[in-house]
């Protein structure tokens, strides 16, 4: 996975910063309450959603075991069909693949549809760096690229800004970019959609290549889809005379009847609605219509390693619905940039830490991103249990050890000797009685300090039980032995 956000501090500091935002919270409290809420009712309409999202979970999972089988299916549909297909073993191979199509088309722009891949691996920076601009065309793609920003969130990647900060993004950077904002702009949402409008149908109507991501690739006929709200996607996938999609590998589904079910699961668990207002599907090139070119780069980089976890390959199931970012109490309060990740919220937590491993501070902190509430599988619409997992990774990374887990470990030893030794147990309660006047009230150090910020230490007794015992069964066989 792409290093873009590593560097970055662990979960716990940079949630630390987030918390004190006041604007940022304000602003995370108003969207995910009210995209959740439609949730709910959206999906409150189908009678037959809990099959729904069994079907669901049953389709990833047989996809998943024959993953191997239905990624040759698709690369003998997608090739029949006109197309080519790259195979990527990770961030630099389809970068450079990706650079390299660009590069033989002589041209020194793209059109991008927002697609999560091309940002977990720095496309946008890998292109950049060869001299390529990438222009983002999805409208919260577009407020992160002109500001300079980062996504926060799976769906609406700048839900951390409200319409002020909008309007004066606009105002600002529009002009570095492109057309720049009309005079006199406002924050009213018709006209900052305008703006934005007429910003990017300069780029679309000249751009020569697009790239994109696809929400699934149906294996039997070679059919990539891309669902969205805005239409830039439509306009992205038909206008380029090449199209460049990069796409991860867990991302195909076998037949057309098994994508039926995400085209009913997935709309309501993201957007709230019945059905996507525009989803594109392309097979392959046609002489007359769209794209003369097409390339499929078919994308690991670490779901393999995720594929070989029992537990952990779940995560692949995600069919980047958000839902489950939009019920969670901790993401709700810190913020997708915290996670330090293009995944963020409970699905980046256990998604990220597989696709990048567990060495640095900031993935090795991300298991523990979590209260373990479990609304975050209540709502994911293919049965991921997220909070399974986060257990399972957090297991992981106490056993590769740091300075936490080690002091752990330390102490769990010395804890099974002395409970091993009851003469030592016994000293150590006395010993623990009689100076408990000098006893602090919270536990020092970096370790234990954050937890007993507000929770006092018991207070110790005056004696320890093995001898206020002794003292009140006198004659007591069980007193007498211990």
């Amino acid at each position: 996975m792409s290093g873009t956000f590593i560097g970055m501090p662990s979960f716990p500091k940079a949630a630390h910063d987030a918390v004190r935002d006041t604007t940022l919270r304000a602003n995370l409290r108003h969207a995910t309450h009210t995209i959740r809420d439609k949730r709910a009712r959206a999906v409150a309409e189908l009678a037959d959603w809990a099959e729904l999202r069994e079907a669901g979970r049953r389709i990833k999972d047989r996809t998943l075991r024959h993953l191997d089988a239905y990624l040759v299916q698709l690369e003998n549909a997608v090739t029949e069909a006109g197309g080519t297909v790259h195979w990527a073993a990770d961030a630099s191979e389809a970068n450079r693949i990706v650079a390299d199509l660009v590069k033989a088309t002589g041209e020194t722009e793209v059109v991008k549809v927002k697609s999560m891949a091309t940002q977990e691996i720095g496309l946008n920076e890998a292109l950049e760096a060869e001299g390529i601009r990438a222009y983002e065309t999805d409208l919260a793609e577009l407020i992160v690229q002109l500001g300079e920003d980062r996504p926060s969130h799976i769906l609406v990647p700048a839900i951390h800004r409200n319409r002020a900060e909008i309007r004066d993004i606009f105002r600002h950077t529009m002009e570095n970019w492109g057309r720049p904002a009309p005079d006199g702009l406002t924050d009213s949402p018709a006209e900052l959609a305008e703006a934005a409008r007429l910003h990017l149908r300069e780029k679309f109507l000249r751009a020569k290549v697009g790239i994109s991501g696809a929400n699934f690739m149906v294996a039997e006929t070679g059919t990539l889809v891309v669902v969205e709200s805005e239409g830039n996607g439509r306009m992205c996938l038909t206008l380029p005379e090449t199209l460049i999609s990069v796409v991860g590998i867990e991302k195909v589904v076998p037949t057309w009847r098994d994508l039926e079910v995400f085209l009913q699961t997935l709309p309501r668990s993201s957007t709230a609605e019945r059905m996507n207002p525009y989803t594109s599907m392309w097979t392959g090139t046609a002489d007359a219509d769209g794209p003369t070119a097409f390339h499929l780069v078919l994308l690991d980089n670490g779901r393999t390693d995720t594929l070989a976890d029992e537990v952990g390959r779940q995560a692949l199931r995600c069919i980047r619905c958000s839902a489950c970012l939009n019920v969670c109490p901790v993401y709700e309060r810190a913020g997708g940039h915290a996670y330090g990740s293009v995944y963020p919220g409970p699905i980046g937590a256990i998604l990220t830490p597989q696709l990048r491993g567990t060495r640095s501070d900031v993935d090795a902190s991300l298991p523990y991103a979590s209260s373990l509430c479990g609304a975050c599988y209540d709502v994911c619409p293919v049965a991921i249990d997220i909070p399974e997992v986060l257990v399972h990774l957090r297991e992981k990374v106490a056993e590769q050890g740091g300075p936490g887990h080690r002091l752990e470990k330390a102490a769990v030893k010395a804890a099974a000797w002395v409970l091993d030794h009851p003469a030592a147990l016994a000293a150590g309660e006395r010993i623990a009685s009689r100076t408990r006047a000098l006893h602090p009230k919270r536990l020092p150090g970096p370790g234990a300090g954050p937890w007993t910020e507000s929770r006092d230490l018991p207070e110790m007794p005056a004696e320890p039980f093995r001898d206020w015992w002794k003292k009140n069964r006198t004659g007591d066989r069980t007193g007498d032995r211990a």
